[in-house]
């Protein structure tokens, strides 16, 4: 699996906005943010200072970042526009004014103190005004770690279908009715691997099961904001009591999967242990006088009867991904 430069700031901008960090600038290359304290704290690694915010209560400083998608044609871009906006002195115009003096830092300043001073280094720009760049690409770290902290942010949710119009000016208000969706990865392993996702939802209200949960929510559009004029509707289940009937509910369409490959499995296990019991059998026999090496050998001989057992034997391995309370209409 790979993704190109528009994936990876699709994906991005989608984290970035979810999460509510504000847009400082944006062009089709790169995007300039501040982030959010929940986007701080999962991307920059400051968790003495988040406990330091916390433990005083002082307003939060939260850094800037510059998110480059297209390197290349980002620095083209800021060439481009460093030379149509610095003219040289022959090319000012007549009745402009005098140009204001050189700021603190320029370059004409930086020359006049090196005369008496030597060779002053620049100093790095610090503070919360910093911005710091960093170019994404499927495979860096930066993009990794968004990776890791959407799947760790989107474990479990609290959304509600929104209203259309009409239902936000009507007089009665429309009920909503909890329903419990749960993403399930299950693994057929052995010393190969096939994978599953099995989207269930179960209504918290009647108890009434959908396989494939993940269709019956990709035409609704979700929000985590409760909508005026609605009603939530008691659920007569707990999450508990839902989780275990979809836990039972997935169990028996496990018992009617075909395990021919669980069989087939074992099998490749059996002629894998009799081909290495043969071998470290013979080489017992030939340690006969040298106990210390014969109980070596032994060990190594079960130690490797283990490590096919482990990658031979068939297993079933069921992991919920993410899960989630879903309001709907």
């Amino acid at each position: 699996m790979t993704m190109n430069s528009q994936q990876v700031q699709r994906f991005v901008l989608t984290y970035l906005e979810a999460t509510g960090c504000s847009v400082i600038e944006r062009s089709p290359n790169h995007v300039t943010v501040k982030l959010s304290p929940e986007a701080d704290k999962a991307l920059t690694n400051r968790p003495y200072y988040w406990g330091y915010v916390e433990r005083t209560g002082v307003p939060a400083q939260t850094m800037s970042f510059t998110f480059i998608f297209d390197g290349e044609a980002y620095r083209t871009a800021q060439e481009s526009s460093m030379e149509n906006t610095s003219l040289p002195p022959s090319q000012a115009q007549p009745g402009q004014g005098p140009q204001p003096a050189p700021a603190s830092g320029s370059p004409a300043q930086d020359q006049v103190m090196g005369r008496y001073f030597g060779h002053v280094p620049a100093l790095p720009q610090l503070g919360p005004g910093r911005i710091l760049q960093e170019e994404l690409r499927y495979g860096s770290r930066r993009l990794h770690q968004i990776f890791e902290a959407a799947r760790d942010g989107g474990k479990y949710v609290n959304l509600f279908e929104q209203p259309n119009a009409r239902q936000l000016s009507a007089r009665s208000p429309a009920v909503y009715e909890a329903w419990l969706g749960v993403c399930y990865k299950i693994e057929f392993a052995c010393d190969l691997k096939r994978e599953e996702l099995h989207w269930l939802g179960i209504s918290l209200k009647s108890g009434t099961i959908v396989p494939d949960f993940g269709g019956m929510l990709e035409s609704r559009q979700l929000s985590p904001l409760l909508a005026g004029n609605m009603h939530v509707q008691p659920a007569k289940l707990s999450v508990p009591e839902a989780s275990t009937s979809l836990e039972n509910y997935l169990n028996v369409q496990l018992s009617q999967q075909d395990y021919k490959w669980a069989e087939q499995a074992r099998e490749r296990l059996r002629e894998e242990l009799e081909v290495i019991d043969h071998y470290y059998d013979d080489l017992v026999k030939e340690q006969k006088e040298e106990e210390e090496q014969k109980e070596a050998v032994q060990e190594q001989h079960q130690a490797r009867r283990k490590e096919m057992v482990w990658q031979y034997e068939p297993k079933v391995l069921v992991s919920a991904i993410n899960c989630g309370i879903f309001h709907l209409r």
